[in-house]
């Protein structure tokens, strides 16, 4: 589906919204495989290098490099498709926020794959993207799914990417309060996806909160 999601993609218009959303859960659906096989993959490398198994060892890591190939060749496709084509195309605030975000995403992804440069370049580059998506955002309610969404991602980026908890957890807490400062003015179109990502955004500040180490959580 990603293939032919891609080519709508290219034909140089703004895409609606079901267009929009089939997009991003195909290339969400092939990144995440991969994602998740990496996970897997560098838990058993951990395992068979605190056993000596060096046979087992190089195993792992020619398909760990491998399915770290197939991820990095899918990003730069979905992102290639993003700067050359969707963001030109995009007209309306929730489009620009959707698709600066996504950029952002798939930066991310990169670099929580990658080491040295290449972590750093990928980092900085899915942190532009965040905070232009965050500039952007300002325009749409702060119940908007696609705002409350990016604060999600952005505020996981910082957590898991920077390894900048404070920011994290500042980011979520202000877009969570800000939400239910305006929950009564969700509309009934936007409720159930608006309330889950404040469930999530509220998850996250709970287990990052307890995660702090003591002399964080005193000051």
């Amino acid at each position: 589906m990603a293939g032919a999601m891609k080519k709508v993609a290219e034909e140089n218009a703004e895409l609606q919204i079901e267009e929009r959303n089939l997009l991003s859960v195909a290339y969400k659906n092939v990144v995440g495989s991969r994602r998740a096989s990496l996970r897997i993959l560098t838990s058993i490398e951990a395992r068979e290098e605190s056993r000596g198994k060096l046979d087992h060892l190089k195993k792992v890591r020619d398909y760990k490099n491998k399915v770290e190939k197939e991820l990095s060749d899918i990003c730069d496709d979905i992102l290639n498709v993003i700067d050359n084509f969707l963001i030109k195309a995009s007209k309306t605030t929730e489009s620009k926020v959707f698709y600066h975000k996504m950029k952002g995403d798939y930066f991310r992804y990169l670099a929580e794959s990658a080491t040295g440069k290449v972590r750093e370049d990928s980092g900085k580059k899915a942190q532009e993207a965040y905070m232009l998506a965050t500039e952007v955002a300002n325009e749409l309610a702060p119940t908007d799914p696609i705002r409350l969404g990016l604060a999600l991602n952005f505020s996981v980026f910082y957590y898991e990417i920077l390894n900048q908890s404070d920011n994290a957890i500042e980011l979520a807490k202000n877009a969570f309060d800000n939400a239910i400062e305006k929950l009564e003015s969700i509309s009934d179109e936007t409720y159930k996806d608006s309330t889950l990502i404040m469930q999530l955004l509220r998850d996250n500040i709970t287990l990052w909160t307890s995660n702090a180490p003591d002399d964080e959580k005193n000051e």
